[in-house]
This record gives structure tokens, C-alpha cells and sequence, in this order.
């Protein structure tokens, strides 16, 4: 072999060894550049993630065997849970490194397709309990108002930052109203008053983060706030569980038989609960456990202690996820991040206080834990996107957008940017210094003046 090729061959492994070592450099400095909000978002997430697989294995499994027979595939739920938790955790993971400005270009068709899906529903969906939320068959249903959720907050976050001034009044934000409302008027035909009212909240959250002034978020409270109470005349199951939650011993026996046996469950459960699959209310007493009921059973059995971890987790996820607002690049990314981190906040809030006793039950499942695909498979990918921002990403200004104008007080604290102030600061500095040099000759003179007779007064 000639000394060329020898030559060669090594000039090929240097490149090669180079490119590897690069490749390392490059994954290093993206570990550094991970934030701690980052870590304690995922932390949040995978901890809840797993207490959900844990629980909803611990309140499927009795009450299958109870109603199939001692062949009944105790594990049914879990296998789902693990197999629809495996495609959510990869959707979250592509979505935390794809570029979010891919994310703002498909909004319109994310909006456009829940909106087609909630229509559809109506006329071809699955009715269960009563209900048509799920359309499709056999383990591929799907839930469209889980997707409507995160595609509002999708779109308000890119309307209101490509025009911040549209929070300035009632006009400026219609559109988003609008598209809200009619979102949420084919969500209440399914019917599905719990995933409207997270919607509301939700999308108030957005708003309130965007700088809507109070009086008109006022005004859009009493509108909605009359609309409910007609609702509530209207359907009288509506009344009936409002009043069951106002009075839950008032009818135990009936409107008032879930909200009395979540109590028992969660006082029965004590400091520590009696110990996983242990618990006897979700084999008897609570009608499915494993969904909208999945807090009394880890109540029950975790105690107290369990619930405060469950409430701890929730409260470090958002921490994290308003911190990652108030650091975020840009508008849109500021938006987003408020937006998604309250519809979490607010599902689970709904949740907890409804298993409590101190809301109405509207079949509100808790996110990360509760079984449900199309929820779970939702948030993750709403969860894929804060993250998305919390590793450094953004979302570039659209075009028509305002400049100027950009400034969140609600998510920045109430504090003008660092960079913003020092603009400002130089700015006043340099304006100083031109009137030194121009009027100011006379004042110093003036100053030496009077400095001078004070001098020689002195």
C-alpha cells in the first residue's frame, strides 16, 4: 500500500474522529443550555405519569374481574395506559425540539380539523353514559374537544401576539371569543359541560396574560356566568348536580351518591391510606374509578400523603411552566406558555376540588393520571411544547405583527424586560449628555459661580 493511501485513510479517520468529537461538544453545550425549569417540568410530568399507570391499574383491575368473571384481563386498562402513554411521550419528545414556528404554521389546520371533528361527532360519534364525546372504533377513539382545547390556546396565543393592542377591547378580542364560543357551543351538544368550563378558564388565563383589562373580562364573565345558569334551567341533571354538590347529603341514594362516597373514600384513607389496591370504594362505591374518580382512590389508599404529593406535583409543574413564560423570547412563546400551563392548572384544579367537595362533578379527569387516550395523548403534546420553549425555543415575529407594543406585564412580573431598561437607560443617558453639552455650558458656568462664591464666602 503506497504512503498516499496510507495518507488518505488517516486523513478520513481525523475528519471522522472530529465530527464525533463535535457531535459530543454540541450535545454537552444543549445540556447546558437546559434550564431548570426544563428539568422540573419533565420531572413533574414523568412522576405523574407514573403514579397514573400505578393508580389506574390499582382501580381497573378489581372492578374488571368483578364484572367479566376471574378470566377478565385484569390489566386491560394498564396495557392501554402504557401502549397510548408510549405514543404521547413520543409526540412530546418531537415536539419539544421541533421548531416552534412549524407549531404556529399548523395552527389554522389544528383549529380547523377540531372544529370538523366536533361537528362530526355529533352526527357519527360513539354514544357512552349517555354521551357523545368519541368518535372512531374498536381502541382508536378519539376525544375531538381534547384537541380543541390545546388548538384554542394555539390560536389566541398566535392572534393576540401577532397584535398585541387587540386586548384593548371587547372588539379587538372577538375573533378568539368567537371561535371559542362556537368550540364550546358543540362541545355542550355532545353533552360536556367539564371540558367546557376548562376551556373557559383556560382561555380566560390566555387573556388575562395578554393584558385584557378587567372590565372587560368582567362583562365576558357575566355573559357566560347567565348562559350557565340558563343551561342549568334548561337540563335539569345540570341543576340536580349543582345542588348535589351545595347538599351532597341531601339525596346520598342519588344526584348525591358520588360526591358522599369520594368523601368516604378520602376519609378513610387517613394519614397514609390503607396501601395500594387495598381500597374497597372503587370496587363498590365509585362508579368509574379509574377515569374522573382516580383522586378518591389514591386518597383512599395513599392517604393524605398521597394527595399532597399529587398537589405538589401539580404546583411544581406550574411553577415551572409560568417561570418558562417569564423567560420566554417572544410574544407568541409567552402566550403559548401561560396559556397551555393554565389549562393544565385548571383541569386538574377542577378535578381536585370536585372529588373534594368543593365543586360540582363534571367529569373532569385529572391530567397525567387519570386513564383516557385522548387526553393523555393532548397534554402530552400541549406539555411537548412548553418544553419546546423551555429549552431555548421561539417562535419568529409573523408578519403584520405589531412592534412596540409587545410588553405582557401580567407574565413579566410587571417588570420591563432587562434589555428594554438599559435601552431606556441609555437613551436617558445619551439625552443627558447632549444637554450638558448644549444649555448645559450656562448651568455649569452658574455652578462654578455660585461654587466659587460659596468658595469665597467660605
Amino acid at each position: 500500500m503506497s504512503a498516499g493511501s496510507i495518507s488518505l485513510g488517516r486523513g478520513k479517520g481525523a475528519k471522522k474522529h472530529s465530527k464525533k468529537t463535535a457531535k459530543k461538544r454540541a450535545k454537552k453545550r444543549t445540556r447546558a443550555r437546559v434550564s431548570p425549569e426544563y428539568n422540573m417540568l419533565l420531572t413533574a410530568t414523568l412522576c405523574l405519569l407514573a403514579l397514573g399507570a400505578v393508580m389506574v391499574f390499582s382501580a381497573s383491575s378489581t372492578t374488571r374481574v368483578l364484572q367479566n368473571g376471574g378470566l377478565s384481563d385484569s390489566a386491560f386498562y394498564l396495557k392501554r395506559t402504557l401502549m397510548f402513554g408510549a405514543v404521547a411521550l413520543v409526540i412530546m419528545h418531537v415536539t419539544a425540539r421541533i421548531g416552534l414556528e412549524k407549531i404556529r404554521e399548523l395552527t389554522p389546520l389544528l383549529l380547523g380539523g377540531s372544529v370538523f371533528l366536533l361537528v362530526a361527532v355529533l352526527g357519527a360519534g360513539t354514544e357512552v353514559n349517555g354521551a357523545t364525546r368519541w368518535i372512531g372504533g374498536g381502541f382508536l377513539q378519539i376525544q375531538p374537544s381534547e384537541l380543541a382545547k390545546v388548538a384554542l390556546i394555539l390560536y389566541g396565543a398566535d392572534l393576540l401576539a401577532r397584535k398585541p393592542k387587540r386586548t384593548r377591547s371587547l372588539d379587538g378580542m372577538m375573533p378568539f371569543l368567537l371561535v371559542t364560543a362556537v368550540s364550546c357551543g358543540l362541545i355542550m351538544l355532545e353533552p360536556d359541560m367539564g371540558t367546557t368550563m376548562v376551556i373557559v378558564f383556560a382561555v380566560a388565563a390566555t387573556l388575562v396574560a395578554a393584558g385584557a383589562r378587567p372590565a372587560d373580562l368582567g362583562k365576558i364573565a357575566l355573559v357566560i356566568g347567565g348562559l350557565a345558569l340558563l343551561m342549568s334551567i334548561v337540563e335539569p341533571y345540570r341543576m340536580a348536580r349543582l345542588t348535589a354538590f351545595l347538599h351532597p347529603t341531601a339525596d346520598p341514594s342519588g344526584a348525591g351518591f358520588q360526591a358522599a362516597q369520594a368523601k368516604v373514600a378520602l376519609g378513610s384513607g387517613g394519614i397514609f391510606g390503607v396501601g395500594i389496591g387495598n381500597g374497597i370504594s372503587k370496587a363498590f362505591y365509585l362508579p368509574e374509578a379509574h377515569t374522573d374518580m382516580i383522586t378518591a382512590v389514591i386518597g383512599e389508599e395513599l392517604g393524605l400523603a398521597g394527595i399532597t404529593a399529587v398537589v405538589g406535583l401539580f404546583g411544581l409543574f406550574g411553577y415551572a411552566g409560568l417561570k418558562t413564560a417569564q423567560k420566554a423570547k417572544d410574544n407568541y412563546s409567552k402566550l403559548l406558555v401561560a396559556g397551555l400551563t393554565s389549562l393544565v392548572l385548571v383541569q386538574a384544579t377542577i378535578n381536585l376540588f370536585a372529588v373534594m367537595g368543593l365543586a360540582p362533578l363534571t367529569g373532569v379527569p385529572l391530567p397525567f393520571v387519570s386513564y383516557g387516550n385522548s387526553s393523555l395523548m393532548a397534554t402530552l403534546f400541549a406539555v411537548g411544547l412548553i418544553l419546546n420553549v423551555a429549552r431555548g425555543g421561539s417562535a419568529k415575529a409573523a408578519r403584520g405583527s405589531t412592534t412596540g407594543a409587545g410588553k405582557l406585564r401580567v407574565v413579566e412580573g410587571g417588570r420591563t424586560p432587562t434589555k428594554k431598561k438599559s435601552q431606556r437607560s441609555g437613551a436617558r443617558s445619551a439625552r443627558e449628555a447632549k444637554g450638558g453639552r448644549s444649555g448645559g455650558g450656562n448651568g455649569g458656568a452658574r455652578r462654578t459661580r455660585h461654587g466659587g462664591r460659596r468658595r469665597a464666602s467660605g
